[in-house]
């Protein structure tokens, strides 16, 4: 697993150009000595293939070999020439092609023709090139009866005659006698992409769209395959077939980690497709990965298999069947890079195999054949549950079609490869029946056209048979010994911290999910099966930014069912004794769901709360509803306490949905006796009031009669207003006489006489009565002036009559 890692990261940092590596100051002959070492230096003049013709090379055959040079230095290159080199002598072996392949051209003894590369001594400069030849001038030495692979290259040599570029492929002879038997090759189609999306209706990008486009990597994948008769086998995930059908529905919405979020308009490439897949796979079996490819080998070793289940479940891995309108019909379990131990065998078998089929593995996983035969495609594999039939596909074939061609001049080198690698094994042991299984990476990412031209050549070279992969299958397996998966590749797994955050956020779906009601709408399962994709292993800080969207998410929906409180979080209850209201409220959108509400007091000694009936604890809420609830309290004095509110899962044993509130409940003391006392006091306080204005009532009735009598032994007409001090007639006991000294009876000037009238006692004369004149008073005085009447009925400025004990009352007193 590491050496395939290592080679995608490599391959994705090649240049466009095919480049072999430079001999700069390194003599010719010493440079086959250091082919491994040459390889690291970078060659100054970069060199591309374009051409290699023919593809099967016969006795006479014309062959033309074509490419490009540039040269890659900011210096001029003068003297820069080009010649071919080849060898003359076949292939022996698989591992001497691999030879040939790593190293120099020098290692190739002959050469051929030379011509200058004028055009390419200017810095960056570019010149084409060709060579054309003949299998006899090359005077190839064609094997009898069997497939013949031949290298050849060409090197660009500087003016000092030093190597400072080339490159290595192969032609491939095939002789007019044939004495071997074919090659059986079947194909695996990969259709698994990494993931797009966070939740069900979030992408996270939008990349998905150019590559379901007829010239995007799935696209060309889809077109391949329908363009040859080649049987191929798809291995599809369903997560796929899923993204791309949301696309196709209608409206997306598309929303970077940390960017502004856009809708998107339904995808017709998307749906374009969707058709062409059905199209060009009606006629080949298929078989599903579990939902979103998930890390099943990582998944076991953290004790996860429940995420094995739902993902081979069938409401998941069911997407393809109905895109594709028929049910997978092919028993195929592919754990990722074709690599797992008896663990993940044994579960992947439980899902997948249950009905019979093949793991299909890396061929680097098994030791050869303990029969001395060369390795064919099937064999047994031990697992927890007893051996079980395995396809192996071939490893070095798989890297040869996945890695580096990506450009149109790597596409070329991997063509040429194809056909040498298959045809040696035809060559290596030509009477023993060959069976061959090529499973191109799972991300394969072809350049245009070469998946179609392998297919193609699949079913024309003279020395493959294409085979459908269940009649590889049906052929009797080889002994070979399990190598097991090693230690090594666990540091290439899914991370520890990411499937943890994973379990947590399954724990917060689950709760979550156990309060809805009716039909359920609000789904995370499949989003959950996403983010435990093997594709993260290569993208680890996606991985988390995916990661933190569905834990955001899932937040954000669940904080839709809550307990809505003032924003001050506080409760007013007066008196020992009160109900305290709790609104609960449901704002999503589609969803039913059904709560208890639970109040707790964190001080049960100063304030305890009494559990609502079973009926009225439980609360249904539909989309946009909200329901009121008043718990009883009782309170031991006055202060503020704290109240816990959560939304609990009936039936579930005290489980909680969210995060709950707390309010401070604040209790005043003023019960039901305090408030009886203080209306009491408020009763007396209005009954004076009222006293009073009855009272003032009286008085003012009294005044607009004018004609009320005084008490007894005071003569009617003398009710007149005064100011409340003793009138003229008798001075009130204790009272001096201003302004008179010694002369009882005199009043203040102007107060009863006018001023210089001569003091005296009241007559009561009728003509001052009729007058409407008291006693003592001035006619003339203004009404203003004339006193209050006293509160008894007396008149000011008349003497009152004589209390029990003699003593005078003065016309003054009141109340």
């Amino acid at each position: 697993m590491r050496r395939v890692k290592r080679a995608v990261a490599l391959a994705a940092l090649l240049p466009c150009f095919a480049l072999a590596a430079p001999a700069a100051l390194v003599p010719p002959a010493a440079a086959s000595a250091q082919p491994q070492k040459l390889a690291l230096q970078r060659a100054q003049v970069g060199v591309g293939l374009t051409k290699v013709s023919p593809k099967t090379v016969r006795d006479n055959s014309k062959i033309e070999i074509s490419g490009l040079a540039k040269n890659r230095t900011g210096e001029q290159l003068a003297g820069l020439t080009l010649r071919l080199r080849y060898s003359a002598q076949p292939v022996l072996s698989r591992s001497q092609l691999d030879q040939f392949s790593t190293g120099q051209p020098s290692l190739m003894p002959n050469v051929g023709p030379q011509q200058p590369l004028s055009g390419a001594v200017a810095p960056g400069a570019t010149q084409k090139w060709t060579f054309k030849t003949s299998a006899g001038a090359l005077r190839l030495n064609a094997p009898a009866g069997t497939p013949g692979v031949y290298p050849v290259g060409v090197e660009v040599l500087n003016s000092a005659q030093q190597v400072v570029g080339g490159l290595t492929t192969f032609l491939t002879f095939m002789p007019k006698q044939r004495h071997f038997k074919q090659v059986a090759v079947s194909w695996v189609w990969p259709l698994v992409d990494r993931m797009h999306r966070t939740d069900d209706q979030t992408f996270f990008d939008d990349r998905l769209t150019q590559d379901l486009a007829p010239r995007g990597r799935l696209g060309s994948l889809v077109d391949a395959a329908a363009a040859t008769d080649t049987p191929v086998t798809w291995g599809i995930d369903p997560a796929l077939l899923d993204d791309a059908q949301r696309m196709a529905s209608g409206d997306y919405r598309v929303e970077p980690f940390g960017a502004k979020a856009a809708e998107k308009e339904k995808s017709a490439a998307a749906a374009a497709w969707l058709a062409a897949l059905k199209n060009a796979s009606k006629s080949d079996p298929y078989f599903t990965l579990p939902y979103g490819d998930p890390d099943v080998v990582a998944l076991i070793r953290h004790k996860m298999p429940r995420d094995i289940d739902v993902a081979f479940a069938a409401r998941n891995t069911g997407v393809a069947t109905q895109v594709l309108g028929r049910a997978a019909n092919a028993n195929v379990a592919w754990p990722a890079y074709g690599a797992a131990g008896p663990g993940t065998l044994e579960q992947l078998a439980e899902h997948a195999l249950k009905d019979g089929g093949s793991f299909l593995m890396s061929s680097s996983q098994f030791q050869p054949p303990q029969t001395g035969e060369l390795p064919n495609a099937t064999t047994k594999v031990p697992t927890r549950a007893g051996e079980q039939n395995a396809l192996l596909f071939d490893e070095k074939l798989n890297k040869i079609v996945s890695e580096g061609s990506e450009s149109s001049y790597g596409a070329l080198l991997t063509e040429q490869r194809f056909l040498a690698e298959t045809a040696m094994i035809a060559a290596e042991a030509p009477n023993q029946q060959r069976t061959v299984v090529v499973a191109p990476d799972r991300h394969w990412n072809p350049a245009p056209g070469l998946a179609e031209k392998l297919l193609r050549y699949t079913g024309d070279a003279a020395w493959l048979r294409d085979l459908p992969l269940d009649e590889i299958e049906s052929t009797a397996p080889q002994a070979r010994a399990f190598n097991g998966y090693p230690d090594s590749f666990e540091r290439f797994e899914v991370g520890d911290a990411h499937l943890a955050q994973i379990r947590t956020l399954a724990r917060r779906a689950a709760t979550f999910r156990s309060v809805m009601t009716n039909d359920v709408n609000i789904s995370y399962e499949r989003a959950l099966l996403r983010l435990a994709s093997v594709s993260w292993r290569a993208m680890p800080g996606r991985a988390k930014q995916s990661r933190n969207a569905l834990t955001h998410r899932i937040e954000s929906d669940m904080s839709q069912v809550r307990i809505v409180t003032t924003k001050n979080k506080r409760v007013l209850m007066g008196g020992s004794s009160g109900k305290l209201p709790v609104l609960v409220e449901n704002t999503l959108r589609n969803q039913s769901v059904r709560v208890r509400l639970v109040a707790t007091s964190e001080n049960t000694a100063k304030l305890q709360l009494a559990q609502l009936d079973p009926e009225e604890a439980v609360i249904e809420l539909r989309p946009g509803e909200r329901a009121q609830r008043w718990i009883p309290a009782q309170a031991a004095g006055n202060g503020n306490f704290r109240v816990r509110l959560d939304l609990a899962i009936p039936n579930s044993g005290g489980r909680t949905l969210g995060n709950g509130e707390t309010i401070t409940v604040v209790t005043t003391g003023y019960g039901r006796i305090a408030l009886l006392i203080t209306g009491g006091g408020l009763a007396v306080l209005f009954v004076g009031v009222g006293v009073r204005a009855i009272r003032a009532r009286r008085r003012r009735k009294a005044e607009a009669a004018g004609d009320g009598a005084g008490p007894a032994g005071t003569p009617p007409g003398t009710g007149q207003q005064g100011y409340g001090f003793p009138g003229a007639g008798l001075a009130g006991p204790g009272l001096p006489t201003p302004g008179l000294s010694g002369a009882p009876g005199a009043g203040p000037p102007g107060a009863g006489h006018a001023a210089g009238s001569p003091a005296g006692p009241s007559t009561g004369s009728s003509a001052g009565a009729a007058a409407g004149t008291a006693p003592g008073m001035d006619p003339a005085a203004p009404r203003d002036a004339v006193p209050e009447p006293a509160a008894d009925g007396n008149s000011p400025g008349r003497g009152g009559r004589t209390a029990g004990d003699g003593e005078p009352r003065g016309g003054g007193d009141r109340d």
